[in-house]
């Protein structure tokens, strides 16, 4: 999965709704001190050893930008809020309390606890807080993706030293949650030479041959120097990176939050998350016993996880995460250009069947980018069928046919006769989009379109998403449990220099309607306008919208605390009852 880092609180929550599934953990019935119902009180140790099916790209807190980072930077990293997991409701972390906002939303200060600290031990102010804010508005630093929720900051001052006041141009609705959730980073840490000390977030809005020289040292050192050392004030430390194998996590024994009321209290001394690229020898390891946690495919879940010895040792959860699959069509590319040839692609993939055959069922298909159990979602939104017939009208109208009875389509465009070839690529390990990917070529192939599938090392894969340098892709995106927003993936500014818009769709409309929908605090209103948003897509069809799968994961029964809520699955809350720990007995004591 492909997602926003960072944002999790907006769009990597993984939520399930309007499914009522909320499944009881027992104890571990060999342990007669427990019972089911009552397996003890929470205690720390233990390791949870996890599986991953790539390493992540990097680890720097704002630049990285996939899910497999997300994961691994939200135990180290905090914000001055968060949300309750149950209720959803924004909350106090590293502030005091939920920010003071001027009448006309134009300011909004917070305060921030005294007793807070980093991993090493010094102590987190309002400099530290200024100074993210500095990082992510800097121009230079790679983080075009992030950089886009804080478009309407104008400045940031302190009132003094654990009070920050930000002062906005212009109303947005998620201002609170956005400005609430920025990691806050150790500026001795991340900048030593305190190079943009001296640097105004109105310098930063300056054309880029007028920022001051310390913007461009400071960007130059923080791309460069912290994508394997990530440090900041969460529960969990960064311990080491062995490329291909491994990365580890340690409990913090000196966590600020410890013991603090209102404040997620670890408990499992180490999370080591176990890299296998292969699905199947990663369920070898599970069953081994060298992994207690791993999400199953669809067919490990249907056939590989039924025996009587699985189940007494692992239990699984099944639950809705919101994101979504999707092809995306290079909007540039000379064939995908047109819309007729991008709807064509769609009645082409015969979706409602690769639920069926691929996902054994979990999961729906989905006709857009808003989560179904979401008041912005249109569910009036017309399906896409699988009809390939309609798929060749569609590309006779557009001018496709076999002009040389070499048995591939083509088409004169600019002057040239181009073959309706092109190429797919999925990152590797990942068996779902393969199999979506070779169903698919299977079917183009029956019609005279010439469909080749690469699959590609994650973080090569990447690198070629970032570039552009593709003609489709099969990936996917969180989508928003709370109010979305879209402009990050759908504007056309995020079409250039590393933005969210891969596939470089451009709507004059969409961006008139995602402009607007920012500024809009009627909660009608913003439904009206997200509906439009959606009807366009639905037309244009820039991505073939896939489907949304049920996540199904398994989880070593020794674990207590696990719970699916409305965030998903939340491991801070997991804990070990002392006689089933299995390793580390020496760093259980607190």
């Amino acid at each position: 999965m492909f997602l926003t880092r960072g944002w999790r609180s907006l769009l990597v929550f993984f939520l399930l709704f309007g499914c009522g599934d909320k499944t009881e953990v027992t104890g571990d019935a060999s342990q007669p001190a427990m019972t089911e119902k009552n397996p003890g009180t929470p205690t720390t140790g233990d390791w949870l050893i996890i599986h991953s099916l790539s390493d992540p790209e990097q680890l720097n807190p704002l630049t990285s930008n996939d899910a497999s980072a997300s994961t691994i930077l939200q135990n180290i990293f905090q914000g001055l809020l968060t949300r309750d997991p149950r209720s959803l409701e924004l909350k106090p972390l590293l502030a005091t309390a939920r920010p003071a906002i001027a009448e006309d939303k134009l300011s909004y200060t917070f305060t921030i606890r005294r007793d807070v600290h980093f991993q090493d031990g010094r102590p987190l102010t309002g400099e530290d807080v200024l100074f993210s804010i500095k990082a992510i508005k800097n121009p230079l630093v790679n983080a075009p993706f992030l950089r886009v929720y804080f478009d309407s900051v104008v400045d940031a001052r302190l009132l003094d030293k654990y009070t920050i006041q930000f002062r906005i141009k212009e109303p947005y609705f998620l201002n609170e949650s956005v400005l609430g959730f920025i990691d806050i980073l150790p500026r001795h840490y991340y900048d030593p030479q305190n190079f943009l000390k001296d640097v105004t977030i109105a310098d930063l809005r300056k054309p880029a041959d007028q920022l001051p020289p310390g913007v461009q040292k400071f960007a130059d050192g923080f791309n460069k120097n912290f994508s394997r050392n990530p440090m900041g004030s969460g529960p969990y430390k960064f311990e080491g990176w062995k490329t291909g194998r491994e990365i580890e996590l340690a409990r913090d024994r000196n966590y600020w939050g410890n013991g603090k009321a209102g404040v997620d209290q670890p408990y499992l001394d180490r999370y080591k998350y176990r890299i296998i690229n292969n699905p199947d020898a990663a369920l070898v390891r599970l069953k081994s016993g060298s992994l207690d946690y791993m999400g199953l495919t669809p067919i490990q879940h249907v056939r590989g996880t039924h025996s009587d010895r699985f189940k007494s040792e692992f239990r699984k959860y099944e639950y809705f995460a919101p994101n979504y699959s999707y092809i995306g069509w290079n909007n540039n590319h000379p064939i995908f250009r047109d819309k007729q040839v991008r709807k064509a692609m769609t009645h082409f993939t015969n979706r409602k069947q690769m639920v069926k055959t691929i996902l054994f069922g979990l999961g729906e298909v989905v006709e857009g980018p808003i989560y179904f159990f979401r008041p912005e979602y249109d569910k009036t939104l017309p399906s896409y069928a699988f009809d390939p017939q309609k798929g060749m009208e569609l590309l006779s109208e557009a001018g496709w046919r076999d002009s040389d009875s070499d048995g591939v389509l083509d088409k004169i465009i600019n002057g040239q006769k181009i073959p309706l070839r092109f190429e797919i690529k999925i990152n590797s390990g990942n068996t779902t989009r393969k199999s979506v990917a070779l169903t698919l070529q299977d079917e183009l192939k029956q019609y005279g379109i010439d469909a080749s599938v690469r699959e590609l090392d994650w973080t090569i894969f990447l690198g070629d998403v970032k570039m552009r340098k593709f003609d489709a892709v099969i990936l996917g995106w969180a989508m928003s449990v709370n109010e979305p927003d879209a402009y990050q993936v759908w504007h056309s500014s995020q079409s250039v220099n590393n933005g969210s818009n891969h596939i470089g769709y451009e709507n004059a409309r969409v961006d008139e309607i995602l402009e607007q929908y920012r500024h809009e605090f009627d909660d009608q209103k913003r439904i009206e306008l997200y509906r439009e948003f959606q009807q366009i897509l639905s037309d244009e069809q820039p991505y073939t919208f896939l489907f949304v799968g049920k996540s199904v994961v398994a989880v070593q029964r020794r674990i207590h605390g696990v719970e699916i809520l409305p965030v998903g699955l939340n491991p801070i809350e997991w804990w070990v009852p002392r006689p089933a720990q299995r390793y580390g007995q020496e760093l259980a004591v607190n």
